[in-house]
């Protein structure tokens, strides 16, 4: 990540990151050395260092906490310090990684089953292949009446009735719940678009009920394993919480698509379709945006705060649709005007829209992808045969 060329307004001079920090411009070194600091060239003179304002804050925030153990624990609820040790997947230097291996990489050839077996560590064995993997249909009187249900509450409705996710998992050992898993994965697959399960790699059924050609095919096998998983955001650690008490996998799912039903999780996808729209009816993304924020609002789908120089879900997406004329102008006025680049967000909804897809299938395609991951984190917590109980610390009267 060092050296990169970015926006100017992303990187500070060494006179004042050592400021912010209240530390020497040696000691300022010393951070960049140890991969604290992240650096880029000066866009007037690449030989000349600027410093990450995010780092710096980052830092700066660390510093505030110091050694106060209650202080430093409420920090950790909110993008703070890693609280859980996990060997899934790592974000870290601007990069997104399945068990060591880059997303990026991953996304040109693996499908989403290929990336389930590697996030749940099967090594050779193939359980989407295994007789107990096999799927049954749902009651289509059922069927057809969750089919108006948003999309977390048609799967919590169909959920129960997978025989496999309702298998103990206390005590049990990991392995045997890998075939389960993958009919799990199948079946909420199906019910995110009010299908029957079948027994074929997800994206190529997602693509066969969307009508896709084989390129449409190819864009959502990509977009569903940059997806898969993303460390121990809201819903993964609502599973994991689930999962350490010793649930079965699908009630640690339910917990799962419980926390996507938030506006400020799985909700993303509408807030940024309603921009798309605003932006497509006004005809100027840059007065969409300007009139935005003189109102105080916020621009949806712009900015992660793990990745200050873009999401790499964005970036291995994005380039692989055709042109769009309004998503490009909101792209580049985003970029010119406010430093901020696109998130996995952006990126599900220009691809929903790119293919004609029905409105609500970029929540479809994050929602069928993160539950794989969902599944790995399940099966991890429940090897560490620990239950997940911190303390609160009382404010009250």
């Amino acid at each position: 990540m060092s050296d990169l060329m970015a926006p100017p307004d992303k990187f500070i001079t060494a006179d004042r990151a050592a400021a912010e920090l209240g530390i020497s411009r040696a000691t300022l070194y010393a951070y960049v050395s140890r991969g604290m600091i992240h650096t880029s060239g000066a866009t007037d003179d690449p030989r000349r260092k600027l410093y990450s304002a995010h780092d710096i804050e980052q830092l700066k925030r660390r510093k505030k906490v110091g050694r106060r153990p209650k202080e430093v624990a409420a920090t950790t609820l909110d993008w703070g310090l890693p609280v859980l040790d996990s060997a899934i997947t790592d974000i870290s230097e601007g990069k997104l990684c399945y068990r060591g291996l880059d997303v990026l990489n991953l996304a040109e050839t693996q499908t989403l089953e290929d990336v389930a077996r590697l996030l749940w560590d099967c090594g050779e064995t193939d359980p989407f292949r295994d007789e107990k993997a096999a799927t049954s249909h749902w009651p289509l009187p059922l069927l057809q009446s969750t089919q108006d249900l948003p999309l977390t509450e048609r799967c919590q409705a169909l959920l129960p009735l997978v025989e496999a996710g309702r298998m103990t998992a206390w005590k049990r050992d990991p392995r045997r719940l890998w075939p389960s898993a993958a009919a799990l994965l199948r079946c909420l697959a199906a019910a995110c678009l009010s299908r029957q399960p079948e027994d074929h790699p997800v994206h190529l059924s997602l693509a066969r009920h969307w009508g896709l050609d084989e390129n449409g095919t190819d864009l959502i096998r990509r977009a569903l394993v940059l997806q898969a998983d993303h460390e121990l955001n809201a819903s993964a650690f609502a599973v994991r919480v689930v999962a350490s008490t010793g649930a079965s996998l699908g009630a640690c799912l339910n917990a799962g698509l419980s926390a996507l039903s938030g506006p400020m999780h799985g909700g993303m996808t509408s807030l940024v379709e309603r921009l798309f729209d605003e932006v497509e009816r006004d005809g100027n993304a840059e007065r969409v945006v300007e009139e935005r924020l003189r109102r105080g609002e916020t621009i949806p789908g712009f900015h992660h705060p793990l990745y200050p120089e873009g999401d790499p879900r964005a970036c291995g997406l994005l380039p692989y649709l055709p042109p769009d004329q309004h998503r490009d102008e909101l792209l580049r006025v985003m970029l010119e005007t406010a430093g901020q680049m696109p998130t996995c967000d952006v990126a599900l909804v220009s691809l929903r829209r790119s293919l004609d897809l029905p409105r609500g299938s970029a929540l479809a395609i994050f929602a069928i992808a993160r539950m794989a991951g969902w599944i790995a984190h399940a099966l991890e917590q429940m090897k560490d045969d620990r239950l997940i109980r911190p303390r609160a610390r009382y404010v009250g009267v």
